[in-house]
């Protein structure tokens, strides 16, 4: 095997700061700028408790975002196995010491921030199968002896993160796992004879739901056969999307989030305010900053120079957009309601801060992208 060059990491603080990508740097911000406008309207114009909250951690977050983006491609590479071991001890330790709330067991009391170690495994579990993948030619990827560990890298905290439960951020844990293996060279029949075998055993998972979930499957194929419980969340939302017509009825204008008849509107369901007040067209505009991130994250992608930066910012991308679409899938009634949160502009300090780091690693590889690592 030829032993790679090892690019030294001698960049000056200017150099790095003008290795920026501004167009990804601006993209977020103007995300950002948008989430705190449709938070104040949660609030009725109010600059109440979200909107205080979710601007101070964009803030903070976004300065983590910078710091993330000036660490070395080879610090995140030697670091990942040690982040992995680090966030799945974090969701082990959430059995035994996570705080409760509506139900589910999902967070760990830091004091000053409750920590929601699902959201950052997300990004761990990318990185973690992006630096294994590293070396692996793609013509062995399907082989036996080198899907194994992928898959307990996978399954484990799968399970994890649905016994809390929370069955939304396990499918999406599973699903950014899953990107880094297909875009390592993994045969796509082999994808397609797992999904046979997933499609088989659905009855077998279906018994072990909680009976919310089973009432959120039944409830998303009819959702009239409730209308007024497990049914009224979606039946209001696509109601305020439908409301909103061509251009929305005004900023501050939503009848149905004023009138507090959309229920979680500052969480998984802000996208359905965002519609409701700007229309059609906002939410075509909306959905064109998330596909110039997605287009700017691949484009870093191509630049770098080693296979590890590669395949993090690929399965970062497509990862990046099954988060979008299946939370906006969700409030149009298209897939049942999971807790998946619309990347950024949710409230939820974890999922931001899960986000913001895995875009702070994407800025890495731009800055270092004449990087090689071995």
């Amino acid at each position: 095997m030829i032993k790679q060059h090892i690019y030294k990491d001698n960049l000056r603080f200017r150099d790095k700061i003008l290795a920026l990508d501004f167009s990804l740097i601006f993209l977020i911000l103007l995300l950002g700028v948008i989430s705190l406008f449709a938070m104040y309207s949660t609030e009725q114009g109010k600059f109440g408790y979200y909107t205080q909250s979710h601007l101070y951690r964009f803030a903070i977050f976004f300065i983590v975002f910078m710091i993330v983006a000036f660490f070395s491609v080879e610090f995140w590479f030697k670091s990942t196995y040690l982040f992995y071991f680090i966030i799945l001890t974090l969701l082990f330790a959430v059995d035994f010491y996570g705080v409760t709330s509506s139900g589910s067991k999902r967070w760990i009391n830091l004091f000053f921030l409750n920590l929601q170690p699902s959201e950052l495994m997300k990004v761990t579990l990318i990185i973690f199968l992006a630096r294994y993948y590293n070396k692996i030619p793609s013509e062995y990827v399907s082989n036996i002896k080198y899907i194994v560990l992928p898959l307990f890298a996978i399954v484990v905290p799968v399970f994890l993160v649905a016994a809390q439960p929370d069955l939304g951020t396990a499918i999406l844990i599973a699903i950014g796992g899953c990107a880094v293996i297909w875009l390592a060279g993994f045969r796509l029949k082999f994808f397609l004879y797992s999904f046979f075998i997933l499609i088989c055993l659905i009855p077998i998972g279906i018994s072990f739901l909680k009976p919310y979930q089973k009432s959120r499957i039944l409830t998303f194929f009819n959702p009239e056969r409730d209308p007024l419980g497990a049914g009224y969340q979606i039946i209001q939302s696509k109601i305020a999307v439908g409301s909103g017509g061509i251009f929305g009825k005004g900023f501050l204008q939503g009848s149905q989030s004023y009138l507090d008849y959309l229920p979680e509107k500052h969480t998984d369901f802000i996208f359905t305010l965002f519609s409701e007040e700007f229309g059609f067209v906002g939410s075509i505009v909306l959905l064109l900053i998330y596909v110039l991130i997605i287009y700017r994250i691949i484009a870093i992608g191509n630049q770098a120079r080693n296979n590890f930066a590669r395949l993090y910012c690929f399965s970062f991308a497509t990862a990046f957009f099954s988060y979008v679409a299946i939370n906006m899938s969700m409030v149009l009634g298209l897939l049942p309601i999971v807790g998946a949160p619309l990347p950024i502009m949710s409230y939820g300090g974890s999922a931001m801060l899960s986000m913001m780091i895995g875009l702070g690693i994407v800025m890495s590889c731009k800055i270092n992208s004449q990087e090689v690592v071995t």
